[in-house]
């Protein structure tokens, strides 16, 4: 449940957690037709230049790190849309600490695995990413 400083009826926190319901549902959408109308309409067209920077040879990593980029915008609004369903009280039987610190480090770890596997391990920010989630994933047990 949502913590707020004041006492409100029954009937608006539990508008409240529907907001967030909602709001968690659209970052997943967006998300979604992020990642899908990126790939069709902008990182397709955006290869077919021939001047993309070219770094240890050739142009490969260049690419694999914009599309890596792209698509982890859409892992962190996943992220929030944990975090949003976790402050909603809709997931029962989670403490709100653990089920935030959980959101995180699930977060990260997706990051981790997108960087590791669209990159080739080459963009070394998935290091980062899993060392933050198992910080996370130990704090929260």
């Amino acid at each position: 449940m949502i913590a707020i400083t004041h006492t409100v009826s029954p009937n608006l926190e539990h508008l409240m957690n529907s907001l967030l319901v909602l709001a968690a549902f659209l970052a997943v959408a967006i998300g979604l037709a992020h990642s899908w109308l990126g790939e069709q309409y902008i990182i397709v067209r955006l290869f077919r230049r021939s001047d993309l920077p070219k770094m240890f040879g050739s142009d490969e990593f260049t690419r694999q790190t914009i599309r890596f980029a792209w698509h982890l915008t859409t892992i962190a609004w996943w992220g929030f849309a944990a975090v949003l369903m976790v402050l909603s009280g809709s997931i029962a039987g989670i403490n709100v600490d653990r089920g935030l610190l959980l959101a995180i480090a699930f977060t990260f770890l997706a990051s981790a695995a997108l960087a590791l596997v669209l990159t080739r391990g080459r963009h070394l920010s998935w290091v980062v990413f899993l060392a933050i989630a198992a910080i996370c994933i130990l704090v929260a047990f």
